[in-house]
């Protein structure tokens, strides 16, 4: 019998949580550290930052573009077998980079390949599986799950910067690739989609019956905009400030990923000293998440939505005119608890307003602007570096949006349209 049909001590969504966090922390991890190849590639090759920013620019958005086909694929088929295609193909690409001759074999191989079949192993799907799972601890579930990116990330970015001094970038891409496939297996065995939806942490039975809490009402409601149509959703506002919100955090985030150690570098700091702000960052990013999940089950998302892309202005800010040493570790600091905070949150609103009948396409639209903004600052990035010698003007341009996106979020309808606001449309007695 399958988890799902037996009852058991553990409830197994905490296995699906422990799955889910660890793809994201060698997928997003290993992903990440692409910005410590960024020069020695450039320099191996005579590419400009321009030129190698543009590749990387498509491969985020090849991922956008493809995020809501991913989606609908993830709805369909469920989250155990995309995951692990995606994990099969960006372990194998991710090899492959080490024979990199050519900018167009860096576009193809980088740029659509793994940027696409990332989408399948990325918070879209693994979000998605959770809010099956979960629901009165939804938002905390997220927010440990998005951690392991962060976690990845923060051990993963000192490795490889250190992996290239000592071994080179083209060998230090075939170690990245067989650290993805530790997580294929782990996500073959482990992941499981739960169709009725109504999971709960404190439950143990997952029939097809709803789930009952201890006073015998149901726990699932249906929201006010949820339907059976991904694209009803679109007729209202709270979709589109979310995902507007989203492409000011692609930007955001994206051209920090690629351009924060290269920015370290031209600053005077050594790539052993960029590795560590970067990995301390990517370490704070855990502690920003983890806090934001403790307390967004409690409170109004939108508001610590909302303060999260605030935070980050302030990061960016200190960053563009605090000197030096305070610029590079203070941003590392102030940014690294606000970086991937809003990713839990914005999954989590989407849910809570929509639904998860369709969250898998949902994410992916709103993952599509996210990384339709991220490669739009990628290349921005390049090219005004390109231009001006440093920068300055791409950064102060990305965090100038923050405020819109702050925002955007704070005006979302919440207690008019999530779940958590409404009454129970349902009341069972929970039979013995």
């Amino acid at each position: 019998m399958t988890p799902l049909e037996t009852r058991q001590k553990i409830f197994y969504g905490w296995f699906v949580l422990a799955a889910a966090f660890f793809v994201l922390f060698v997928s997003t991890g290993a992903r990440n550290s692409l910005g410590f190849f960024v020069i020695p590639m450039s320099e191996e090759f005579e590419w400009s930052r321009g030129s190698m920013s543009m590749a990387l620019g498509i491969g985020w958005f090849a991922n956008g573009v493809t995020q809501p086909a991913i989606g609908r694929l993830y709805d369909r088929y469920g989250g155990r077998l995309v995951v692990s295609v995606s994990l099969l193909i960006i372990g194998l690409c991710t090899i492959l980079l080490s024979a990199t001759q050519s900018l167009s074999f860096l576009i193809v191989v980088y740029g659509v390949i793994i940027s696409v079949a990332a989408g399948g192993a990325s918070l879209v799907t693994l979000h998605a599986v959770l809010a099956k799972w979960f629901y009165r601890r939804r938002g905390m579930v997220m927010s440990i799950a998005t951690s392991g990116a962060s976690a990845g990330a923060l051990v993963l970015a000192p490795f490889t910067a250190y992996m290239i001094l000592w071994a080179g970038w083209r060998i230090t891409w075939v170690v990245l690739g067989f650290v993805v496939f530790i997580a294929l297996p782990m996500a073959f065995i482990l992941i499981r989609d739960n169709q009725s939806g109504n999971g709960d942490s404190g439950a143990s039975d997952f029939s097809s019956r709803p789930t009952a809490n201890p006073r015998g009402t149901d726990l699932r409601r249906r929201g006010i905009l949820e339907n059976d149509s991904w694209v009803q959703s679109y007729r209202s506002h709270p979709i589109w400030q979310l995902t507007g919100a989203y492409f000011v955090c692609g930007m955001t985030t994206a051209i920090i990923s690629f351009h924060y150690v290269p920015f370290a570098i031209d600053r005077g700091f050594s790539v052993g000293n960029a590795g560590l702000a970067f990995g301390l960052m990517s370490g704070l990013n855990v502690v920003g998440v983890l806090g934001v999940g403790i307390v967004s089950d409690k409170m109004s998302q939108k508001y610590l939505l909302g303060s999260v892309y605030g935070v980050r202005g302030i990061a960016y800010a200190m960053l563009i005119f605090a000197p030096g040493f305070f610029g590079l570790w203070g941003f590392a600091i102030i940014a690294g608890l606000s970086w991937v905070a809003s990713a839990p949150l914005t999954s989590s609103l989407t849910a809570d307003i929509y639904g998860t009948r369709n969250l898998g396409t949902l994410g992916g639209m709103t993952t599509l602007a996210h990384q339709v903004g991220g490669a739009i600052s990628i290349v921005m990035g390049g090219v005004l570096y390109d231009l001006f010698g440093s920068y300055d003007v791409p950064f102060a341009i990305s965090g100038s949006l923050l405020s819109a996106a702050s925002i955007a979020a704070f005006t979302v309808a919440e207690k008019k349209y999530s779940v958590r606001y409404q009454n129970p449309l349902v009341s069972s007695v929970s039979g013995k």
